[in-house]
């Protein structure tokens, strides 16, 4: 899927095969779906899907190469505070440092809107995720049992966001 109009680059990388994180805008939709699919096993619908891209409350970044959405980051801005909704990347590009890019990217894109702290729940036994959100200096803070429709436990983790100024800030 082509970037539309509406869609702006957060790095300096370059064009073609070379990954760019963009915002996500409505014209995503169907990219954001097939993707939750293979990565999520279909976590949201279309209309959440839709919510999550129409609202301007709502932070969603892509990771996109070729015209190909290799991952995405999701989270509301609530007073000083980013929740985290989705952090997902496509299975066959997993492993890759993409999943810690779009996390650093989203927790940057957040403090610029004035976010001090990001929260997210994350499955218990998730060991790649908690993996990930730990280098991001994630912590967890409590336990929602019974979380998950499969009846896993989530994990609530909670973070102070970097300034940018800061050193550990990935650009």
């Amino acid at each position: 899927m082509a970037a539309s109009k509406g869609n702006l680059r957060i790095d300096a990388a370059g064009v073609g095969s070379t990954p760019q994180i963009l915002r996500l805008d409505p014209s995503w939709l169907q990219a954001c779906v097939a993707l939750d699919q293979r990565a999520l096993d279909g976590l949201w619908t279309a209309e959440q899907w839709r919510r999550e891209l129409d609202d301007p409350r709502r932070l969603c970044i892509g990771l996109v190469a070729s015209e190909t959405l290799l991952g995405v980051a999701c989270g509301w801005l609530v007073a000083d505070e980013l929740h985290i909704t989705a952090v997902a990347v496509d299975p066959e590009r997993r492993r890759s440092g993409h999943g810690g890019l779009l996390l650093q990217a989203l927790l940057q894109r957040a403090r610029r809107h004035g976010a001090v702290h990001a929260t997210l729940e994350v499955a218990s036994d998730n060991v790649a995720a908690l993996a990930l959100y730990a280098r991001a200096g994630f912590r967890a803070a409590g336990t929602r049992s019974g979380y998950y429709s499969d009846g896993r436990d989530a994990l609530i983790q909670w973070c102070r966001i970097p300034s940018p100024s800061s050193p550990s800030t990935v650009v």
